[in-house]
């Protein structure tokens, strides 16, 4: 539900309320004289996406077939062994 706010505090604090809608993807209904006048919140494109929503998100990406998955892994063999590297996992350290 989104946030009620006077115009005045909104300007107020302008920079932190956009900073809430940016990065925590909150909403607010912005009231003159105690009566709704806009809506500010995210656009659909800088939403946040929530870690619940990670496996819709994984689910939409295109999926490979089984003979693209060989070739691809085939593709990173070659790479890693043309340029002497092998991959370390970011825990690893």
């Amino acid at each position: 539900m989104p946030t009620r706010l006077s115009v005045t505090d909104a300007a107020r604090s302008f920079s932190e309320i956009l900073g809430r809608v940016r990065f925590r993807g909150e909403r607010f209904i912005l009231l003159k004289g105690g009566k709704p006048v806009a809506e500010l919140g995210p656009t659909e494109a800088a939403a946040p996406v929530r870690l619940g929503e990670l496996p819709g998100v994984l689910e939409a990406l295109p999926h490979l077939d089984p003979d693209d998955v060989e070739r691809f892994a085939d593709d990173l063999e070659a790479v890693r062994g043309a340029t002497g590297t092998t991959p370390v996992p970011p825990w690893a350290s």
